[in-house]
Formats: C-alpha cells, structure tokens, sequence
C-alpha cells in the first residue's frame, strides 16, 4: 500500500511540475523554438510510456538521480498499461532497482533496445523520433536510445561526453 500510495504521489507531482512548466512559460520563447514538439501515437499507453522514457533518458542526460528514480518509477507504471510491453516492462523494473547511476546507464541500454522495438511498432499520429546510438556506450559495445530531436543529448555519458553518438534512423 506505502508503495502504491508513493508511485501515485510520484505521477501527481510530475502532473503539477508540467502544469507549472506549462503556465510558466509566459514572455519566454515560444516553446517549439526552443525544442521540436514531442510525437503523438496513435496508442495513448504507448505514448505516455514514451513520455516517462524521455523523462528518464534527460535524467540521464543530467546525472540527476531524483530524476531518474522519479521517472523510471513512472516508466514502470506506464508500461503496464502497454499491450506487448512485458520486456520493455521488465526493463523498466531492471533501470528502477539499479543502485547507481553506472547501474543505471547500464541498464538503460537494454530498455532503450527493448523501446526501440516497441516504439516501431507503434503507430504515431504525428511527429518523429530519432534512433540515436553513441559506440563508446556500454563499454565501448554501443548503446541505442530514442529522442525527439536530431541534437545528441547522450545518456550513457551525461557530460562528460554528451554529444558522443549519431542519429542512425528515423521514426516516422
């Protein structure tokens, strides 16, 4: 029960942060200037997964541990609502009990091939997303990640090397 009562207060806090986000927006730049707008499915439970993987792929992005824990707590919620989402779910699971942000990160690159293969097989409505892949990623295996702009913003790396990686595909 304390663990649902958590992940509910989780989704509600991420719901007022973007409600806030969004009304503050007020003389700033127009937000499509500032980044390309998010792809649309066809599948609202594909999307909101897609949504909370993002999340999770910036919380990466920025080393930022409340971010990512928050977030891959969310991804794990979503994915249950997902028709064929089991390995991506389990995936999820695997990113949400990792200890640490090199757990994390590790982790991060089987969901993101598991994401990968769900997302093609989703319908959007409207939009892109981008394939993206970085070769030094995963101890120089190469990692796979999905975003919604051209720009590589690399997860497995943060800053140290955050544009490491190319766009290898494009969703449409």
């Amino acid at each position: 029960m304390k663990k649902f009562i958590l992940l509910v207060s989780l989704a509600l806090g991420s719901w007022g942060a973007y409600a806030q986000h969004v009304h503050d927006s007020g003389d700033h730049k127009n937000t499509e200037e500032m980044s390309p707008m998010a792809p649309m499915f066809k599948d609202q439970a594909i999307g909101n997964a897609y949504s909370k993987y993002i999340e999770l792929k910036n919380g990466l992005v920025t080393s930022d541990a409340l971010k990512i824990n928050d977030a891959a707590a969310l991804l794990v919620l979503a994915l249950q609502d997902v028709n064929d989402g089991g390995k991506v779910l389990e995936q999820g699971r695997m990113v949400s009990k990792a200890k640490n942000l090199e757990e994390q990160r590790k982790m991060f690159a089987s969901l993101s091939n598991e994401m990968v293969a769900l997302i093609k097989n989703a319908k959007l409505s409207m939009g892109s997303i981008y394939v993206d892949y970085c070769p030094m990623a995963n101890n120089s295996t190469g990692a796979y990640w999905l975003s919604n702009e051209m720009a590589i913003a690399n997860p497995y790396f943060g800053s140290k090397m955050l544009t490491c990686g190319s766009v290898k595909e494009t969703i449409e």
